[in-house]
């Protein structure tokens, strides 16, 4: 199972996200990720639990962010293809559950 956790508000972002990521442990999962927004977008995700990607973390102090689980039904369990994914340019993020076609 997959979950989908997002913040915008007058708070850090990345603690409260993670929080949300672990809390939904219990689902299972074998990748997560978060990406925040400060002056730019950052995305940092990971074939991890989700208290070592928050070890690997820089705090910014953005307040706008989105999170993710993943449980691999489609695609290797690895860093690619976990979420967040972003475009090319590197403007936006995106998170899903289930298979785009």
């Amino acid at each position: 199972m997959c979950g989908i956790i997002g913040h915008c508000g007058a708070q850090e972002a990345q603690p409260i996200l993670l929080n949300g990521l672990a809390r939904l442990e219990y689902r299972g999962y074998d990748s997560c990720g978060i990406a925040i927004v400060n002056e730019e977008l950052a995305v940092f995700k990971d074939a991890v639990r989700v208290h070592q990607l928050a070890k690997q973390l820089p705090r910014n102090g953005a307040t706008l962010g989105i999170g993710h689980t993943r449980w691999a039904t489609h695609g290797e369990r690895n860093r690619v293809n976990a979420h967040p994914h972003a475009d090319c340019g590197g403007r936006i993020a995106a998170v899903h559950n289930g298979t785009i076609n």
